[in-house]
């Protein structure tokens, strides 16, 4: 009997192919191997997965970030059900970065709710705990029906800027959507705070940007949860330079660098862009000013917390 016991409560890491290399450093965190899986692609391209090893009674946490492509998502799914049939104790979803989650209600007539369609999914699929980290919309957390810890990556990146000791901060929220965000860096960081209000007088013209808050002569961090085109962040370091800000530096959890994203930040001058490795980055998308701040250890302490039954928001204290 304690010898089952002992076998239900052991860990099993298992990694999608999304995001590989942070799997392993979290796995190198915890001192545990990541699960031996065999995924691969039928000749039509369909998507093939077996686990390796034995999984039964066993606490099985999957690395898998959602990003495009939609294969992402599909992997996640497939793996969630094959470790469900192979009668693990327990199915946690570890998402660094949960895709799918911009269109969070219906804003304008027939849309889908897509944030509610990926939670569906993953409970459909047999998931019974997920871990997240910044989601595009908290609210997200009320769309699973299934226990969900949203974790947050601002204590990386607080660390990364308390070490610089910048004098007289400002912290800048792009729009009014990440003040909250921005409220909370500018508290850690002992910095004041200041908030672009962003009007599109009418489609195809160019933004009138307003900044609220001294930013004159002062090192500036913009802060949001992505950076996708990067127009949003483009605009912010632009409105700020007019305005006569000292050095200016930008952060944000998720960096998609979509499109003509890498060559707006370059021609900025931005003195510095950190973003998290929710999501991994192909070697295009680097440039000199890029820094990348991992979040393994964080995502390793969750993990471990969870599986020990022990409270996650303690990392957030």
């Amino acid at each position: 009997m304690a010898e089952m016991s002992l076998t239900r409560t052991e860990m099993l890491l298992l990694a999608g192919t999304a995001n590989r290399p942070l799997a392993e450093e979290v796995a190198g965190q915890l001192g545990q191997p990541l699960c031996q899986l065999t995924i691969r692609r039928f000749a039509d391209g369909e998507i093939f997965a077996r686990i390796d090893e034995n999984a039964r009674g066993r606490d099985a946490f999957i690395i898998q970030s959602t990003n495009p492509p939609a294969e992402n998502l599909v992997e996640l799914l497939i793996l969630i059900d094959a470790v469900r049939r192979a009668s693990v104790a327990r199915v946690n979803v570890v998402t660094p970065y949960f895709g799918y989650s911009r269109q969070d209600r219906k804003d304008q007539p027939r849309v889908p709710i897509s944030a509610k369609l990926m939670a569906n999914l993953i409970t459909t699929a047999g998931a019974e705990r997920v871990l997240g980290m910044d989601f595009h919309a908290h609210q997200m957390q009320g769309f699973f029906d299934i226990p969900v810890d949203h974790l947050y990556a601002s204590p990386v990146f607080v660390q990364h800027y308390r070490q610089k000791r910048l004098k007289d901060l400002v912290v800048v929220a792009p729009d009014v959507g990440s003040a909250k965000m921005a409220r909370g860096f500018a508290k850690r960081l002992d910095a004041s705070l200041a908030i672009i209000d962003k009007r599109r007088p009418s489609a195809n013209i160019a933004e009138v940007v307003n900044v609220v808050g001294e930013v004159g002569d002062r090192d500036c961090l913009i802060v949001d949860d992505m950076i996708d085109t990067a127009g949003t962040m483009t605009e912010a370091i632009h409105a700020l330079t007019k305005l006569g800000a000292r050095d200016i530096y930008c952060c944000a959890t998720h960096a998609l660098l979509s499109g003509p994203a890498v060559d707006r930040l370059t021609a900025t001058p931005v003195k510095e862009v950190a973003v998290t490795n929710t999501i991994r980055l192909p070697e295009e998308k680097e440039f000199d000013r890029l820094k990348t701040l991992s979040i393994a250890g964080l995502l390793a302490k969750a993990i471990r917390y969870t599986h020990s039954d022990q409270s996650v928001s303690s990392l957030f204290d």
